[in-house]
């Protein structure tokens, strides 16, 4: 019986490992955070907010109040599908330093990364930002257990007063000098200010082996303090809603995606800005 226990729990775990790694996302490794960022359709590259770490480190150059916050993804209703993130950004200079952590899957299959960002602005129009990541991967039974350090780094360039365009790379790394295979992604948008109110944005983005991912979101101040948010992504023809409030120091975000075939994953957000 222990053994047929044993044997379940690997079967389990595979297809955990087969559904994060290929029903999910392209690239299992590249992590987006924030249920404001899930509300537009994970189109977030251009646009400044707490979560930057883990879409463009060159957007903490905009961040410059220090602050915490933590955020949930439950994918398609299924715990050990969950991810929990968090992270720090505290204003350093002309520059400022974000420090993250995140958490996926359950004890026989779990994924976790740490990371730590700089962010600053070159000039007026430009910034740019680098971070260095660490992935740990622990496995069922005889697998080996995965360590990979890697580095990600992006850029930011202000066209005009309202448009704005991004670049980001994901582990520019040749695969030949470690023993772990890591996919790179390159991804790149723009987005616009249509009013004080309405911003709109959209980004695509290539990973290693991958098909092209299109992402738009907009994101509409409804009244003060209270936001909706919308997007659409060509990955699973994913449809995407949230909402946002801020009360006091308080920011707390909700966010909703669909799967055309596995379902809806929901997101809470809670940002802190402690000065």
């Amino acid at each position: 019986m222990k053994h047929l226990f044993s044997l379940h729990k690997i079967i389990v775990s595979l297809f955990f490992v087969f559904l994060s790694s290929s029903a999910i996302r392209s690239n299992p490794f590249t992590i987006h955070a924030g249920a404001g960022e899930r509300g537009t359709g994970l189109a977030c590259i251009m646009r400044s907010g707490f979560w930057s770490s883990f879409s463009n480190q060159s957007l903490l150059a905009n961040n410059r109040t220090f602050s915490a916050g933590v955020n949930y993804e439950n994918r398609f209703g299924i715990p050990e599908l969950g991810t929990c993130t968090a992270a720090v950004i505290y204003p350093a200079g002309k520059s400022s330093i974000g420090i993250i952590c995140s958490h996926f899957g359950y004890p026989e299959f779990r994924r976790n990364m740490g990371g730590i960002s700089c962010g600053m602005s070159l000039n007026g129009n430009i910034s740019a930002g680098v971070q260095v990541d660490y992935f740990s991967e622990n496995l069922p039974g005889e697998y080996d257990n995965i360590r990979i350090l890697t580095f990600e780094a992006g850029a930011v360039f202000d066209l005009s007063e309202k448009v704005t365009a991004a670049i980001h790379l994901f582990n520019p790394v040749p695969n030949s000098i470690r023993r772990s295979t890591v996919p790179s992604t390159l991804t790149a948008g723009a987005g616009i200010d249509l009013s004080k109110t309405l911003f709109a944005g959209a980004e695509a983005e290539m990973s290693t082996k991958e098909k092209l991912i299109i992402r738009t979101g907009f994101e509409y101040e409804a009244a003060k303090k209270f936001w909706v948010r919308g997007g659409f992504s060509t990955e699973n023809s994913s449809f995407s809603v949230g909402l946002g409030y801020l009360l006091k120091s308080l920011k707390i975000d909700l966010g909703f995606s669909t799967h055309d075939r596995l379902g809806v994953t929901s997101s809470v957000s809670l940002i802190y800005k402690i000065r």
